[in-house]
C-alpha cells in the first residue's frame, strides 16, 4: 500500500483520482474545502500552511506521491483568485512536502492544461514564475479571466520543468498531465457562463476524438504517472485532450 497526498480531492477529476488510488488499496490524504481529511481554503498563506501541517501530521513517515489537483477556472472571478489557487498554492503546498516525499522516493503529479501552450511566457507567467504574488494578482484582475487561467497553468509548467532536474536528484519524480476540456462541475460553470460558454461549447465540439474527456480518463494517466511503469519519467507535460493540443500545434511538440 501506498500513501498519497493530494488537494483537491473532493469533485471532479480530484475525486476521481482519489477514487481510483483508494480502489486499489491505497490510502489517500486529501486536502479540500470540505469533505476532505484537511479543510482548508489554499487562496491564501494561513490555509496553505494548514493544508502542508495536516498532511505532516497524518503522514509523519512521507508519502509515496503528491497530487496538487485544487484549482479554479476561467469563469472564476476576480482573476487573481486563478492565480492564487491554480499557481501559489499547487506551489507552496508541494514545496511544503518535499522532505516528505524525498523520503519515500515520491513523486509528483501536477495538474496543468492543454491551455497552458495558448499563451507565451509574458509579464504575468514571469510575476508567477519569481513568486511575486500580489504583483501577479494584480496583473491578473487588469486582464481577462482566460489570460489568467492560462497562463497560471503555462506557470506551472515552467515551474515544473526548472524544478525537475534538482528533484531528481532527491530521488523525486515530478511530471503533470494537460487536460483539455473534462465533463466536471467546474466545467459546467464554465459551460454556463454568459461570457465564455459558447466559446467553451465550440471547443468542446472541436475535438478531434469527437467528445469531451470524463475525470476518470484524465485519473488513469495521473496513476500511471504515480506507478512504476513511469519510473524513468521526470519534467514530462502529458496532454490528455482529445488530439487538441496536436491539432492546434501539430509542428510545435
Amino acid at each position: 500500500m501506498a500513501v498519497y497526498a493530494m488537494t483537491g480531492g473532493a469533485t471532479g477529476i480530484g475525486a476521481a483520482i482519489r477514487e481510483q488510488l483508494c480502489d486499489a488499496g491505497h490510502r489517500v490524504v486529501s486536502v479540500d474545502l470540505r469533505d476532505a481529511d484537511i479543510c482548508a481554503d489554499l487562496s491564501d498563506y494561513n490555509g496553505r500552511q494548514r493544508a502542508i501541517d495536516g498532511i505532516r501530521q497524518l503522514c509523519p513517515e512521507g508519502i509515496d506521491g503528491f497530487i496538487p489537483c485544487a484549482g479554479v477556472g476561467p469563469s472564476v472571478k476576480p482573476p487573481s483568485l486563478i492565480a492564487r489557487i491554480n499557481y501559489f498554492a499547487a506551489v507552496a503546498v508541494t514545496e511544503g512536502v518535499l522532505d516528505l516525499l524525498e523520503a519515500r522516493g515520491g513523486r509528483v503529479v501536477m495538474i496543468a492544461s492543454n491551455s497552458a501552450p495558448m499563451v507565451p511566457l509574458n509579464d504575468y507567467v514571469e510575476l508567477l514564475l519569481d513568486g511575486e504574488e500580489e504583483a501577479a494578482c494584480e496583473l491578473a484582475d487588469s486582464r481577462d479571466t482566460h489570460s489568467a487561467y492560462a497562463g497560471s497553468k503555462h506557470a506551472i509548467c515552467c515551474w515544473l520543468r526548472r524544478r525537475s532536474g534538482e528533484l531528481a536528484r532527491r530521488g523525486i519524480r515530478i511530471n503533470a498531465v494537460a487536460p483539455g476540456i473534462v465533463q466536471t462541475p467546474l466545467s459546467e460553470k464554465v459551460l454556463t457562463d454568459a461570457e465564455l460558454g459558447q466559446a467553451m461549447r465550440d471547443f468542446g465540439d472541436s475535438v478531434p476524438l469527437g467528445c469531451i474527456g470524463q475525470p476518470k480518463q484524465i485519473a488513469d494517466v495521473v496513476s500511471f504517472l504515480l506507478g512504476p511503469g513511469a519510473d524513468y519519467m521526470t519534467g514530462a507535460i502529458i496532454f490528455v485532450d482529445g488530439g487538441h493540443d496536436a491539432m492546434l500545434r501539430p509542428d510545435d511538440f
